[in-house]
């Protein structure tokens, strides 16, 4: 099925998350190449990456509430209508050479909390877009169309546009932020769905207080069998892929002997893996159910990981990568399917944010820990222990995602 299939709001959502994904691929490289302009300190242009890492764990549980009690159209249009604000003074300042590095890390870090926001709404909005059969599909054409517009157009762009004239690329990301938030307002409006009531399933009654719903949708999750399970599953695989990411330049280019001017190409890999990945999710979950497809993601990402480990050779290497990054954007797409099934609507924004929010905190110990084996050891054997983690996590799902033990191997949709 395609996006034209799945119909006009989801067109306008689509998108809209597509022109935000790519000004976020010109933004990001942009930042760090001002960065450098300014400072050689190494410590300085980390820290401009960190405080843009900051705000999600911060604030990600916040922005939940926020999005499950404010109208998700208009939080979003707005949200990214103060973005196109910010990342345009930011461009002005630029261009009149006054974005030093204090302005640089507002920035940074005032569009990373924002996006804690956005995030939250457009996770529960989907579901109001689609018929829910349809939500593998709807993720995995969002995911596809973020992986083009990041990957392979806004990435390659930016590096050309910051040698143009520095405040290009962002002049650019503010437009795609302010044509989002033009085409989120487009879509149907929708309900506002009460929250802060016992099971959040009916509009109207009084909220509680904001750690109130907080503590509310964190409860309704680790309530959830299955959602926590899956949500832990996907916390213990971060450890592995942070670490994989944080070294796989070293790997590629002393491990797999890849050149350095042939590592954006091998890189393109991992894009294209994904993209593919994207548009088979919902058929997966249609042929297989979801508990079977994911198990069957898990281990086919085990077997891919451990080529990857094994290679030594660009072509190999490059293969497995791919395949790795399909797995991972099918389980993405399937896991944020299942919880918009499922989840109560008044929650969606609360739940998805304690999902993202236990994810995250392991991706900064993976990081950390790939870095201090591969200076100890060498990138080799921090591949090798990615691949025993993501056995290990293989394992613990085909327990954990047991049909008797979950009941969900119901299919999801064609695609």
């Amino acid at each position: 099925m395609t996006s034209s299939a799945l119909g006009r709001d989801f067109r306008l959502l689509w998108s809209a998350s597509v022109s935000s994904r790519f000004g976020d691929a010109l933004r990001t490289p942009a930042l760090a190449l001002l960065a450098t302009t300014l400072t050689r300190d190494p410590r300085v242009v980390a820290a401009v990456t960190v405080v843009g890492q900051l705000p999600p764990l911060l604030f990600g549980l916040l922005g939940g509430v926020y999005a499950d009690r404010w109208d998700r159209r208009r939080t979003m249009a707005l949200v990214d209508g103060v973005r196109a604000a910010v990342v345009a003074t930011l461009a002005v300042a630029v261009a009149l050479d006054r974005a030093g590095v204090p302005v640089l890390l507002a920035a940074a870090f005032l569009l990373a909390a924002l996006g804690t926001l956005f995030d939250s709404a457009s996770f529960a909005v989907l579901p109001t877009v689609v018929p829910r059969d349809a939500l593998p599909r709807a993720n995995g054409r969002l995911q596809a169309g973020s992986a083009v517009a990041g990957g392979f157009l806004g990435a390659p762009a930016a590096g050309v546009l910051f040698a143009v004239a520095p405040a290009l690329p962002f002049a650019l990301d503010a437009v795609t932020f302010a044509a989002a938030a033009l085409l989120v307002l487009a879509l149907v409006p929708t309900p506002v769905v009460g929250a802060g009531l016992p099971t959040s399933t009916e509009p109207g009654g009084r909220r509680g207080s904001v750690w109130g719903e907080i503590v509310e949708g964190v409860r309704w999750l680790r309530g959830h069998r299955t959602l926590w399970r899956v949500t832990l599953l996907a916390a213990a695989s971060n450890l592995a892929i942070s670490g994989i990411l944080a070294v796989l330049v070293l790997y590629a280019l002393d491990v797999l002997r890849v050149p350095p001017t042939g590592y954006g190409l091998f890189a393109a890999a991992a894009i294209l893996g994904g993209v593919a990945g994207a548009l088979g999710a919902g058929r997966l979950a249609a042929r297989l159910g979801t508990a079977a497809a994911l198990r069957a993601v898990l281990a086919a990402q085990t077997v891919a990981l451990t080529g990857f480990a094994l290679a030594r050779h660009p072509v190999p290497g490059g293969f497995a990568l791919a395949v790795f990054a399909a797995g991972t954007v099918v389980w993405n797409s399937l896991c944020a399917s299942y919880g918009q099934r499922h989840v109560p609507t008044g929650l969606l924004g609360r739940v998805g944010a304690a999902q993202r929010m236990v994810g995250l905190l392991t991706a900064p110990v993976g990081a950390a820990l790939a870095g201090l084996a591969a200076a100890a050891y060498g990138t080799v054997p921090v591949a090798g222990a990615a691949a025993a983690t993501f056995a290990l996590v293989t394992v613990a799902a085909w327990r954990a995602l047991r049909p008797s033990a979950t009941g969900v191997l119901i299919p999801t949709g064609g695609a």
